[in-house]
Parts: C-alpha cells; structure tokens; sequence
C-alpha cells in the first residue's frame, strides 16, 4: 500500500463526513417546517455511507463513499395545533420526523469522525516529511 493511499482513505473520510454535516445542517433548518414542495412536512434525511474496499480507489486503497442520501420513514409526529393554517379539521398537525437532539448527536459524531480524518492526515503528512528528512541525509 503507497504512502498516499492513506491520504486518499482519509479524503474520503473528510467528504463523507461532510456531506453528512451538511444534511444535519438541512435537517435542522427545516425542524419546524410543515410544508413542503412534495406537499406534507419536511422528512428528516439520512446519509448512507459504503466501504469502497480495496480497490475502490487510487493506489488500490480503500475508503468510504457516499451511496446515498434517503428519507428517514419514521412517521411524523401529530400535535395539536387549531390555530396553524397546515391543521386539519379536527385542529391536528404532522410535524417533520425531525429531532433536534438526535440531530446535535449526528452532528458530533460527524465532528469526531471528521477530525479524525484531519489527524491522520497529519500523521502521515508527518511520516512523509520525516522520509523526505532521511533521504536528504
């Protein structure tokens, strides 16, 4: 394994992981919206992250992609509201199946699995400096 596969890994990390904050970050600007373009409330969004395996990259290195991004099927919380214009009838309103706690665990893991990355990416920025000091020698 070349000494860039492991930047490439880590590359793939870095996007994978940002990918996911920005669909944290969408989730959360849409925790009270009850109206959509597809009609309904906003439906929470899920990443879906895959290994590529040995091979899936340059330098026959392995990493992660992102295989998708999907609609989270939990249903939609109801709540009592007759005075919203999105109620129905009976005064009920469907809420977005969105947690603003569950979203701020994401968004830390993602963080952590992101910084991660950054430091791998220094360790073997480091390793490769280090060889790149004892070839001048």
């Amino acid at each position: 394994m070349p000494i860039f596969s492991a930047l490439d890994i880590s590359a793939s990390g870095l996007y994978a992981e940002r990918v996911r904050m920005d669909v944290i970050a969408n989730n959360l600007a849409n925790v009270n919206s009850t109206r959509t373009a597809e009609g309904g409330p906003f439906r929470r969004q899920l990443v879906i992250l895959k290994s590529m395996g040995a091979g899936g990259a340059p330098y026959g290195s392995a990493g992660v992609r992102v295989a998708g991004v999907v609609d989270d099927p939990t249903p939609f919380p109801v709540v009592y509201d007759p005075g919203h214009p999105d109620a129905d009838a009976d005064g009920y309103l469907q809420m977005p199946n969105v947690s603003v706690v569950e979203e701020m665990v994401d968004m830390m893991t993602a963080l952590r699995a992101y910084e991660a990355n950054i430091t791998a990416i220094d360790a073997t920025k480091s390793m490769l400096g280090r060889t790149l000091d004892i070839i001048r020698e």
